[in-house]
């Protein structure tokens, strides 16, 4: 299987190695200087960007390591804007912070059900695309989605999908069934899965059959039983770093996002990912101004500037994402657009769902998976 080798003019580093590097703590990081470090370069694309009438802050909230190695300082030095970063490990997570009042973000990056369920708490303020004029960029595919139509609200920064990250040399077969997470005490103690309660419940529910929108409550019911009973066999509900786990060698299988798992096999000849034969969930993470944003043209601006195509190509380099960003895939080696875990098969995709915000159903995921987290 091809996979991407980093050059020597390009190391790429993993999503959690950029932070212990710069011995940072994973809750607010200042890239402010970042830009000065090692040899002057130009910001790559984007040009200088005309000051914006406000204080040049900007506080991000993001996924850990899901920027490119210097983006945020160059962003800094086209603006002359401090970005300042603090990291979320779950969609759950970030909508728990955010739902009692805008602690002080100005762009968040919630995934494609997220967005709905924000959308509908009237917690994120609409875009002005006017000012974001690098959405041409974008794959027409990707502008007119079910969850956000006409991207009144968001912005798309990856695609990705779910599937099992496994260690060739610890597993007796391609483990190509969701089975040996949910249903199978075969690998006891050497998996981990996810600890986000909606992602857990729908990717149960295409072991079982269903599409990850039909779930009922009687469906859930069930799954968790079964996820009671699958428990003791699980090492870790991990917070966005079952890659490092499955790296380190501390579980053999995992649940995991393709990005996440095409950086760690560049690293590990011995790692592999695949797609269940049942199918999976399709997310897209975006890019979002929420309500109460202390410096929302300074936002606009930034999410401008992520969607110019080379410094989306650098964005992509380290994140190893599928990007929506036709122009920044256009720049990409044919070892990234033809890399079969990253851009997974058409036969396969079409096994795959995006997920739906369901208001009736959310709750009954989260108090069921917080009774099975407890069991």
């Amino acid at each position: 299987m091809t996979v991407i080798r980093s050059n020597s003019s390009n190391l790429r580093m993993g999503r959690r190695s950029l932070l212990q590097s710069l011995g940072a703590a994973a809750v607010g990081i200042s890239f402010a200087g970042l830009a000065g470090c090692g040899k002057k370069e130009e910001s790559a694309g984007g040009g200088k960007i005309a000051p914006t009438g406000e204080e040049p802050k900007l506080n991000f909230y993001n996924w850990d390591t899901y920027i490119g190695e210097t983006t945020l300082g160059d962003f800094k030095g086209a603006s002359g804007i401090d970005v300042n970063m603090t990291l979320f490990a779950s969609n759950d997570e970030l909508f728990a912070k955010l739902r009692a009042g805008n602690p002080g973000y100005d762009v968040i990056v919630p995934s494609n059900d997220f967005v709905e369920r924000m959308v509908a708490a009237d917690m994120l303020v609409a875009l002005d695309q006017a000012a974001i004029p690098n959405v041409k960029n974008i794959d027409a595919s990707f502008m007119d989605v079910a969850y956000d139509p006409g991207r009144k609200y968001s912005m798309p920064y990856t695609w990705l999908t779910l599937g099992i990250g496994y260690r060739k040399s610890k597993v007796k077969a391609k483990p190509d069934s969701w089975k040996v997470l949910f249903d199978s005490d075969e690998y006891k103690g050497r998996i981990a899965v996810l600890s986000e309660a909606g992602d857990m419940f729908r990717l149960y529910g295409k072991y079982l059959g269903k599409s990850v929108n039909s779930l009922t409550p009687a469906d859930v019911k069930s799954i968790e039983a079964m996820m009671v009973k699958q428990k003791p066999f699980i090492k870790a509900f991990h917070e966005d770093n079952g890659q490092d786990l499955l790296l380190k060698g501390e579980v053999d299988l995992v649940l995991e996002y393709n990005g996440d798992i095409a950086q760690i096999m560049a690293e590990d000849d011995d790692i592999d990912f695949v797609l269940p034969k049942e199918g999976s969930q399709l997310n897209s993470d975006t890019l979002c101004i929420p309500k109460g944003a202390p410096h929302p043209k300074n936002a606009h601006a930034f999410i401008n500037y992520l969607l110019d195509a080379e410094v989306d190509k650098k964005i992509t380099e380290t994140i190893l994402y599928p990007t929506p960003n036709a122009a920044a895939k256009a720049l990409m080696p044919d070892d990234y657009k033809n890399n079969p875990v990253i851009f997974p098969p058409a036969d396969q995709l079409a096994k795959c769902e995006y997920a739906t915000y369901r208001p009736d159903m959310q709750p009954l995921y989260e108090e069921a998976f917080t009774r099975v987290r407890a069991s």
